[in-house]
């Protein structure tokens, strides 16, 4: 005689999603970087926090995401609802960087114990701030970061470049 499979709760189809209260222990555990990366992302406090309660509102209304990506996802929307917000467009480059600091440029933005003056990312332009965090703070690939904000792989490059570049800058009058 055969027996019926039995179905496990972690099988069930509803269960692999992450529901409204996973999506308000993620917010919960993680409300003071979110709120920080809205920060970074919108450059001033009423914007940050117009993005993310749209976010948390958008995570709650019961988007379909695995509950093992509830976190990402949170980010994800947060980033989004910045996009919209703001709409960050690349503007043209002056002169392009040696081609001497780009290898310095991937060096740095792998170092994950890389500290920046708050003031100086929040000074950065909308679209050089958005590509910082987004590539190098989030560690989104180069191409995610072109699609999101719709704009090319090498405006992506160029900016996180200028970003570096003028993150160092401030970095060396600061400690002069």
């Amino acid at each position: 005689m055969s027996s019926l499979p039995t179905m496990r709760p972690e099988d069930d189809e509803t269960n692999r999603y992450a529901t409204v209260e996973d999506f308000e222990r993620v917010l919960r555990e993680n409300m003071g970087g979110l709120y920080v990366l809205s920060l970074l992302l919108t450059g001033n406090r009423r914007e940050a926090k117009q993005c993310f309660v749209g976010g948390l509102e958008t995570c709650v209304r019961a988007n379909p995401a695995f509950r093992e990506w509830a976190h990402s996802w949170t980010k994800r929307i947060i980033i989004g609802n910045a996009i919209r917000e703001l709409k960050p467009r690349p503007t043209p480059a002056g002169p392009s960087l040696p081609d001497a600091v780009s290898p310095c440029i991937e060096q740095l933005s792998g170092d994950r114990d890389m500290h920046f003056r708050f003031q100086a990312l929040l000074a950065l332009e909308d679209f050089v701030r958005f590509v910082f965090a987004m590539s190098v703070l989030e560690h989104y690939p180069v191409h995610d970061c072109a699609l999101l904000l719709g704009c090319t792989d090498r405006e992506v490059c160029e900016a996180r470049a200028r970003a570096f570049a003028r993150l160092a800058e401030s970095s060396s009058r600061n400690s002069v």
